[in-house]
């Protein structure tokens, strides 16, 4: 006797998946995925069964299926161990709340040479942005997180294949760092929040999350899609939020945080954001605009014909005396 499957509604893929002719692999894997992210706590029967079956699907599915099951695991912070090594993923280790950061090297003499991403690379990217609601899920899953399960998030997403938002220009950057530095030297958190949300193309209500976020993680990462200094962002730190600032615990953390943070993390984390708001408008629309689909339906079928239709009543000749 086959045993059930491990999660609800796989029972139709499964036998489709036995047909001949029908390759149901990719579908399975990506199902079977979106099935186990969904909660935040498995239980081991759940987890071996869903070891077992990934594990065998993703040595026979394509390149970009793999790629989009890595992604959506290297964000989740219960992906089994064995996925994780099988996909290079690094695991968090639970006893460490925070990665150490490793001593900032002396600045070599010579510029190393920076590696040009090969032309798959640049394909899978530009084919695997994120849709409004993937949007919507990472970035509520990144301001759900712990601490450390936020640094775990950033380190993963330096080597997902999801594209990331478009940098900052330049004289734009330069010129948000003024005014931001300006207003948090004031304690001006409502300019503040203003000028962020402006600078990174955010709507008010994501760059206020941002600006107020108690564990600074979010700040982190706008301050590095604008390539702020780590100068500057620890002043930042200091005089945007004075009881905060005075903590050096909070300023020294996030300080390495931001040596450590890469642009491209920064950059999907901003992708996010801005992918998540087309979800809240699409939810906030979608029952409005259903309903008037159906207005328009009923509006057409309550429109009656009429009894004689133009030209095919007889003509009534008159008749002169």
């Amino acid at each position: 006797m086959s045993a059930a499957p491990p999660f609800p509604g796989l029972d139709g893929l499964l036998t489709l998946s036995r047909r001949e002719g029908v390759d149901i692999r990719p579908t399975l894997l990506r199902v079977l995925t979106d099935l186990y992210v969904q909660a935040s706590a498995h239980s081991a029967d759940e987890e071996r069964q869903f070891v077992e079956l990934t594990s065998r699907l993703i040595d026979e599915v394509d390149d970009a299926t793999r790629a989009a099951v890595r992604a959506r695991l290297s964000i989740y912070p219960a992906t089994p161990v064995q996925i994780l090594d099988k996909f290079g993923l690094r695991r968090a280790d639970p006893h460490h709340p925070m990665p150490a950061a490793s001593p900032i090297p002396a600045p070599a003499s010579p510029t190393p040479s920076v590696r040009v991403p090969t032309e798959a690379e640049l394909r899978m990217a530009a084919s695997l942005a994120m849709r409004p609601n993937d949007a919507a899920e990472i970035s509520d899953m990144f301001f759900a997180a712990s601490a450390s399960e936020r640094a775990q998030i950033l380190h993963n997403l330096e080597e997902t294949p999801l594209k990331a938002a478009a940098r900052i220009p330049s004289a734009r950057a330069a010129r948000a760092i003024h005014i931001l530095e300006m207003a948090a030297f004031a304690e001006d958190i409502e300019n503040f929040t203003l000028e962020l949300g402006d600078a990174l193309i955010l709507p008010t209500r994501i760059a206020a999350q941002v600006v107020d976020d108690a564990g600074g993680e979010p700040l982190a990462c706008a301050m590095r899609a604008l390539e702020m200094s780590g100068a500057a962002f620890q002043r930042i730190l200091m005089f945007l939020n004075p009881e905060a600032g005075a903590s050096v615990n909070y300023v020294y953390r996030l300080s390495r945080l931001y040596d450590r943070l890469s642009e491209r993390s920064a950059l999907v984390i901003l992708a996010a954001w801005r992918g998540s708001t087309m979800a809240v408008a699409r939810a906030k629309f979608r029952s409005s605009l259903y309903d008037d689909e159906r207005q328009r339906v009923r509006a057409a079928a309550s429109q009656t014909r009429p009894a004689v239709q133009p030209g095919s009543a007889p003509a009534v000749r008159s008749q002169k005396s």
